[in-house]
């Protein structure tokens, strides 16, 4: 899901991802140029970007999907972020120091940064929005982010948090973090003005930060539209006018807009238009590898799945054909997972899930017949009808019906906002699709994010003891290597446990108009939109 990217994978032609393999590099390309745009640059120019309606009003800490994630992306500027290596890079702070121990970290900014309303961006106004934040009253979505710092939970304000001077503060944490600065990268780490604490709610529909573009406007369920900010302090400072997002429930009505040139940028193309959309967009077609995975949840709330055994879904597991299903509904698309992590990620395992994720309809119902199978013998896989997953959906839903008798229907919800929602209300009857992009290059994101019990993202609500103790003795390790390792060794739990069912990750296959070019995606699969450029 989640930050200002600085780090850039280029994608300007056409980037063959190697769906059959678990490829790291952006071979190909042709430097960002784009293809396809002819003309001279109009700086003061505005592109359109597709989206979808994001499920929250504005605010950062209560924010965890990618509608809302990637409008925030632009406002808002992270403390640090990361490279085509995965490594860390700065861009609002100067430095982000540890002590010996990595349980006290002295973060610097840079100075000379300000707010869209033109006030002075301070250390207090990090330390002020993160206790914010982490207060229980609030009610933040990704308040959780900040349990690592010392006092979290016991009200408005972190003993761990210190203003040292205008440009520094310092971060105590309850235990040694050996990656702290890594989740420096996303969102909620960003800092608010002084005019959020007057009126939160206000701030949700009229945001003001510090990043390359200012907002302007939002028309629910139409538009947001930015402008680009003059006076931005970072180096990627916005090379066009600004950035219109269109909303859709539709994706084959936004690919359709693409190749009519009512899109200049498209960021996924739907599974029916991917067999044609080369051919349709020639050097303006883009595929590339990005760092997300997708999956089916159980909801351990739900009769199917509190009293289960985990062998049952193990089984289903097996049930599934991934290579069939990426070939020939994805058409090459994505590649089958064999772990809970994407394979460009520090961390990821070959083949780490075992028999347990390859295809093997026989031994999948032997398990689920000697696990006990599922109340009523019947599931439902729910699923948001705006992002293009029906026909994968329906296509597993197949499998698991076709190869162990356990009936499989869909619950389509109308649109993303529609589906989160359930999920947050514990309404939905028995599991949901998944999709995750990565936070920060660890092995860690796609795990404790998830799985976490107190984590937010973990709205399939399960809960193990050992799973969390192993966390644990994760994110205290010494050094980012022995956290990265001590997660691979909970990941081989997870597959005991089951909090879900890892399908494939992500690949970029994505377009853009005649109108635009120096068109980039990050490693986050989103669009680098201050680098685009619009062309008369």
């Amino acid at each position: 899901m989640r930050g200002a990217r600085s780090a850039k994978w280029v994608a300007g032609a056409i980037v063959v991802a190697m769906a059959a393999t678990a490829c790291g590099s952006d071979d190909g390309g042709n430097g960002g140029d784009g293809g396809g745009a002819a003309g001279d640059v109009n700086p003061d120019g505005v592109l359109v970007v597709d989206l979808g309606e994001p499920q929250n009003p504005l605010i950062p800490t209560d924010t965890n999907e990618v509608y809302g994630s990637t409008v925030l992306d632009q406002l808002f500027s992270n403390l640090v972020d990361f490279d085509d290596d995965g490594e860390l890079v700065h861009v609002a702070a100067e430095s982000i120091e540890p002590n010996d121990d990595a349980s006290e970290w002295t973060v610097t900014l840079n100075e000379g940064w300000t707010f869209h309303d033109g006030t002075d961006v301070t250390a207090d106004n990090y330390v002020d929005a993160w206790n914010w934040a982490a207060d229980p009253a609030n009610g933040q979505k990704n308040g959780y982010w900040f349990e690592d710092i010392e006092g979290y939970g016991d009200g408005e304000t972190m003993s761990g948090l210190e203003v040292v001077d205008e440009t520094t503060f310092t971060v105590t944490l309850e235990e040694p973090v050996s990656y702290f600065n890594y989740k420096l990268a996303y969102t909620p780490f960003v800092p608010y003005p002084d005019s959020f604490f007057e009126d939160p709610e206000e701030f949700g529909s009229n945001p003001v930060g510090q990043g390359p573009y200012k907002f302007v406007s939002w028309d629910h369920n139409e538009s947001i539209v930015l402008e680009r900010n003059d006076d931005y302090a970072g180096d990627n400072k916005a090379q066009n006018g600004g950035v219109t997002f269109a909303m859709y429930t539709d994706p084959n009505a936004a690919y359709q807009d693409l190749v009519s040139g009512n899109v200049d940028v498209l960021r996924q193309v739907d599974p029916q238009n991917l067999p044609v959309y080369e051919d349709d967009l020639g050097d303006r077609a883009i595929a590339q590898p990005y760092n997300a995975m997708q999956s089916i949840v159980p909801v351990w709330y739900s009769e199917d799945w509190e009293d289960t055994d985990p062998r049952v879904l193990q089984g289903i597991s097996m049930a599934i054909d991934r290579e069939s299903i990426t070939e020939t509904i994805l058409f090459g698309s994505r590649v089958p997972a064999d772990s809970f992590v994407p394979p460009n990620v520090r961390g990821y395992e070959a083949g780490i899930g075992g028999e347990i994720m390859e295809y093997n309809p026989e031994r999948a119902k032997e398990l689920i017949e000697e696990a006990g199978g599922v109340p009523d013998n019947e599931i439902h896989i729910q699923y948001n009808s705006d992002g293009g997953h029906q026909d994968w959906v329906e296509a597993v839903c197949s499998d698991i019906e076709n190869n162990t008798g356990i009936t499989c229907l869909t619950d389509p919800k109308p649109d993303f906002a529609t589906d989160l929602d359930a999920r947050d209300a514990k309404e939905v009857k028995s599991m949901y699709r998944g999709g995750w992009i990565m936070d920060y290059a660890l092995n860690v994101s796609f795990m404790k994010e998830l799985y976490g019990t107190n984590s937010s993202a973990n709205t399939g609500f399960f809960s193990d003891e050992e799973v969390d103790r192993l966390f644990s003795e994760g994110d205290s390790a010494a050094t980012v290597e022995e956290t990265v390792a001590a997660y691979q060794e909970a990941e081989r739990v997870l597959f005991e446990k089951m909090p879900a069912i890892p399908l494939w990750s992500y690949n970029v296959n994505a377009g853009h108009s005649e109108k635009v070019t120096n068109v980039n995606f990050d490693t986050f699969g989103k669009p680098l939109i201050t680098e685009i450029q619009v062309v008369d």
